[in-house]
């Protein structure tokens, strides 16, 4: 059954409350007619069901669109809605910029302490702390990736495309099979140079959900030694991480775990005080007015999973806590983890590797 409930819009002076009133309404009527208590456990066909209904309300109701793939990692069951839509990336493409400066630290061809200075009139507006310093100043390689995952420090994001290049950024995706997903240009400049004819729709970046959790999976996975170029998704073949590539990938997947911006996949998920425990949960957002996107391993009691959920075209524009873009982020991540860990995440095991033999054969997840 296809909801397409639409909720009696209130007056033009409160759009806060009637954007709020529209997605509880939905989800309660949604979630009441495919759950038949608050306890019950979906099974991977219920839950695909649960899903599309949630993304298809949402939609139904004029409130923005949804594109997702979720895949958990030990087990290769997965869940997507339009997996392989080209969608903007916002700045989720900013793990294509991380994944490029772990390669490159591991083949010995940059540092984490390497120094890089900022200077004046560089400075980009919009995320980030470095716009607010005095320039010139010297960071490490470390510190400028560091704000660029945690903050999404703009400025720090141009500072890395400059060391590492948008071209070879974007022949490693390439190489590693991701043939839809693509670094443009820097945060807040103009294109420089010929462009591919998709770059004004797409600005910054372009993905796709699968692209994007193929890619945060190598990251998590510490996959740095690619043998040989892939062609699809998913296909690329790597050799067994040692200590020196879990090294580099731990100060990597560090960055990730202190994610600053916490009100999407983790929202409903996080029940411990993190900053005392330790995050199950490793992420990159990105955000624009329209858009909202959220990228992460959760680590579940069953196993390490990989939710990558984009939604655009979304009505409410607001930049708070309360935006309707990422309470629906929320409610999905909630469902799929819900479903394929019962009983929880913990971060014990997220660490590089995920806590998967790196030896065993990965079969390829049946297309959701």
């Amino acid at each position: 059954m296809k909801i397409t409930a639409t909720p009696a819009p209130l007056p033009a002076s409160r759009p806060r409350l009637s954007l709020l009133a529209a997605t509880l309404l939905i989800l309660a009527q949604t979630l009441a007619s495919t759950l038949s208590a608050a306890a019950q456990t979906p099974a991977p066909d219920s839950l695909s069901s649960t899903l599309q209904h949630l993304v298809d309300a949402r939609s139904s109701a004029g409130l923005g669109h949804t594109a997702l793939y979720a895949i958990q990692l030990n087990t290769h069951r997965s869940v997507g809605i339009d997996p392989d839509l080209p969608v903007q990336t916002a700045s989720v493409i900013k793990l294509a910029i991380l994944y490029q400066a772990m390669a490159q630290v591991r083949a010995g061809k940059a540092r984490w302490d390497e120094p890089i200075t900022l200077h004046p009139g560089e400075a980009v507006n919009g995320s980030g702390l470095l716009t607010s310093l005095d320039t010139p100043v010297t960071l490490t390689l470390k510190d400028v990736l560091t704000l660029m995952v945690i903050v999404s420090d703009n400025t720090a994001t141009n500072l890395a495309i400059d060391r590492f290049g948008i071209d070879p950024i974007n022949a490693r995706l390439q190489s590693l099979g991701l043939e839809n997903t693509h670094l443009y240009k820097k945060v807040m400049k103009p294109a420089s140079g010929p462009m591919p004819a998709d770059q004004p729709k797409f600005g910054f970046g372009k993905t796709t959900p699968r692209e994007m959790a193929t890619l945060m999976s190598y990251i998590g996975e510490c996959q740095l030694h690619q043998q040989g170029t892939a062609i699809t998704p998913g296909t690329a073949s790597f050799a067994p991480p040692n200590a020196a590539d879990l090294a580099v990938c731990t100060v990597a997947l560090n960055m990730l775990k202190n994610q600053f911006y916490r009100d999407t996949i983790p929202r409903f998920l996080e029940t411990v005080d993190t900053s005392e425990t330790g995050t199950a949960i490793a992420s990159k957002t990105g955000s624009l007015d329209d858009v909202r996107n959220d990228v992460a391993i959760v680590m579940g009691n069953t196993g390490p999973m990989v939710l990558s959920i984009f939604t655009y075209d979304n009505r409410d524009h607001g930049w708070t806590v309360d935006n309707e873009a990422e309470l629906t982020i929320a409610h999905l991540a909630k469902q799929i983890v819900t479903a394929w860990s019962p009983t929880g995440i913990n971060g014990k095991n997220l660490v590089p590797g995920l806590g998967l033999d790196q030896n065993s054969p990965k079969p390829k997840p049946s297309a959701p």
